[in-house]
C-alpha cells in the first residue's frame, strides 16, 4: 500500500531518517503540474475572437504588472470616467 504524507519543510530530514530506520522506502511524490502548463498543453481550440480576448487579457495583465513595478503609469478609474464624460 502506498501512503502519501505531506511533511513541513523543516521536518523532512527527520521523517526520512525515521522511515529509513523502520526499513521503509522513501521516495518523493511527484509534484502536480502547474495549471498554466496544463492549459498550454491542452488541445483547446479557440475561435479567433476568443484568442483575441485572451491576447488582450494577457497584455492588460502585463501592463498592470509594469504599473505595479513603477515602470509605467496607468490611468486611474476617475481619469477614465472623466475622459468618457468629455466624449473621448
Amino acid at each position: 500500500m502506498d501512503l502519501i504524507v505531506t511533511v513541513p519543510d523543516d521536518r523532512v530530514n527527520f521523517v526520512k531518517k525515521l522511515l529509513r530506520e523502520l526499513n521503509l522506502p522513501v521516495k518523493p511524490a511527484a509534484k502536480p503540474k502547474a495549471l498554466a502548463s496544463y492549459v498550454a498543453k491542452a488541445t483547446l481550440k479557440l475561435t479567433p475572437r476568443q484568442q483575441k480576448w485572451v491576447d488582450e487579457l494577457k497584455d492588460s495583465l502585463k501592463q498592470v504588472g509594469l504599473d505595479q513595478q513603477g515602470k509605467i503609469k496607468l490611468q486611474d478609474a476617475y481619469e477614465f470616467l472623466a475622459e468618457l464624460r468629455a466624449g473621448g
